[in-house]
Formats: structure tokens, sequence, C-alpha cells
């Protein structure tokens, strides 16, 4: 997994499945960020195939540590399989989700300017 920090964003990039190894380690390296007020966190799903109920779980937990500390979290390139699991779980509705990471930054500017 591949965690970037540019500026006032932090990319989280799970690869292959999160079911409860990856669930876990999503959730370490959430955890291990320091939250600043503002920051945006991103989650990208783009090589992420499967995820179960402990993928889930880990999700949740990551987005209410994000808003708990003013942050806001975002899950871009969801492939068929999460975003089924997602629909299905009424969780796409909690979750704010973008077809790609580019898509962000727009969004970001038109709530900004």
């Amino acid at each position: 997994m591949t965690v970037k920090s540019e500026h006032q964003v932090i990319l989280f990039k799970p690869q292959g499945r999160i079911d409860l190894h990856g669930g876990m380690a999503l959730s370490e390296k959430m955890a291990g960020v320091v939250p600043q007020r503002d920051q945006l966190w991103v989650i990208d799903l783009g090589e992420v195939d499967f995820m179960d109920s402990s993928g889930l779980v880990s999700l949740v937990q990551g987005l209410k540590a994000a808003r708990q500390s003013g942050c806001r979290l975002v899950l871009c390139n969801v492939q068929a399989p999460v975003r089924l699991i997602l629909e299905l779980t009424q969780l796409d509705s909690v979750f704010e989700i973008v077809n790609t990471c580019e898509d962000i930054a727009e969004s970001a500017k038109a709530v900004c300017c």
C-alpha cells in the first residue's frame, strides 16, 4: 500500500484485496497519519478488486476519524466489484465518491472558488 502526503492532501492507495488483512493494513496507515484540520484524505481504490465487511469497517473507521478531525475523506477510482459492495450496503450515500482523482481537484475548486 502506498501513502503519499503533499501539502494538505494525504493519498492512500491500497492494492489487491481489502479483506481482514488488507483492512487492518489500511486502518494502521490511516491511524498513522496525524490529522490536521482541513486536510483532504483520498483513498484511491483503482487497484482494489475485492472488499469484504472487514474492508468496509476500515473505511468507515477512517471516515469517522477524518470527520472528527475536521478532514475530508474521498474515495476515487472505485472499481465495479467494490462499488457494488458500497451500493448494497448503502455506504455509497455516506462516502464522497468521485470517478477519478483528478475530479477531486475540480470539485475542490468549485467549493473554494
